[in-house]
């Protein structure tokens, strides 16, 4: 089983530091679902994108959390 993790990232591309990250998930799909449900508040909360990791190895990101224009 695998370990699904994002790492939130300021805009330098630095770890954000929130409070909100630091959740491991048993699949993507839940990871995914968690993300949809809290981009807002992680944005709110300083992070600026985000990367998925699939236990420690980059799935893909950074991803910016801005909407588009």
């Amino acid at each position: 089983m695998s370990d699904w993790t994002w790492a939130l990232l300021d805009a330098q591309g630095a770890p954000a530091g929130s409070d909100l990250g630091g959740q491991v998930f048993p699949t993507q799909s839940e990871a995914e679902s968690w993300l949809g449900e809290e981009w807002r508040g992680l944005l709110d909360a300083g992070v600026d994108a985000v990367t998925l990791h699939e236990d420690g190895a980059v799935v893909y990101g950074p991803m910016s959390l801005h909407p588009t224009q």
